[in-house]
């Protein structure tokens, strides 16, 4: 009996979310936002590389830093972390996410001056950018900025920020995706897609990843049931 009144949540949440597809309408009272059935299609190459213009050093770029006159401060190859910082000697980590390459120089010269070097003389010089990353946040153990290496999946991205945190919520995790300029939003469930019940989905450059985030599952509160999630994960076109 219980398996046949399962059966039965689940056909009606297929026939709702059906329902959606084939008749999008405005949610949530904000106009032009529409339910689509099914995965996040793939970007398209124009939004995978629109973002690559420079826009300041960004995590994961690689920097070569001089220090005039001190070898053992010069040829400094370093990479920008995660969080969208250096370590440099002496003076120890540097936030320099944002930044220009002048602007860097000059903030290491300012940490270095008096307490170390009189009068520094700094150059920074961008040696390679990698802006092939996606963003974790949420109930997540290390929300931040990762690189993709190879084709990265949801699972892989969650895994990547350590793992749900303590009070993360499998069910709830939206990939946000922009797709031939379009913003579109996608709400999973992580234990879905551990039973099979649909595939794990792959991960794109410029990729969102949200974990139970209260304000990010709001968008799809008014479409989606408990039951309609474990069918298929659902997409929403966001306002451009």
């Amino acid at each position: 009996m219980k398996a046949i009144r399962n059966s039965a949540i689940l056909a009606l949440g297929a026939l709702a979310l059906s329902a959606c597809a084939t008749t999008p309408e405005p949610i949530g009272g904000a106009p032009g936002l529409q339910v689509i059935e099914g995965d996040l299609p793939p970007p398209m190459a124009s939004d995978l590389y629109a973002s690559a213009e420079f826009g300041g050093i960004r995590p994961f770029d690689t920097l070569m830093i001089d220090v005039f006159g001190i070898p053992e401060l010069s040829n400094r190859r370093v990479r920008v972390d995660a969080n969208g910082e250096i370590g440099f000697p002496l003076i120890g980590n540097v936030d320099v996410s944002g930044m220009t390459t002048a602007e860097i120089s000059q903030k290491i010269a300012g940490r270095l001056k008096g307490n170390y070097i009189r009068e520094p003389q700094v150059t920074t010089n961008l040696v390679s950018s990698e802006n092939r990353t996606f963003t974790v946040y949420g109930e997540v153990n290390q929300p931040g900025v990762f690189p993709v290496v190879g084709e990265a999946t949801l699972i892989e991205a969650v895994a990547t920020a350590r793992g749900l945190a303590e009070y993360g919520n499998a069910r709830d995790v939206i990939v946000f995706r922009t797709v031939g300029g379009q913003r579109m939003a996608t709400l999973y469930n992580l234990d879905a897609i551990s039973r099979g019940a649909y595939d794990d989905p792959r991960i794109y450059p410029n990729d969102t990843v949200v974990v139970g985030d209260s304000d990010a599952r709001r968008l799809f509160d008014d479409v989606v049931g408990a039951a309609t999630i474990l069918v298929t994960p659902l997409t929403i076109l966001l306002n451009r």
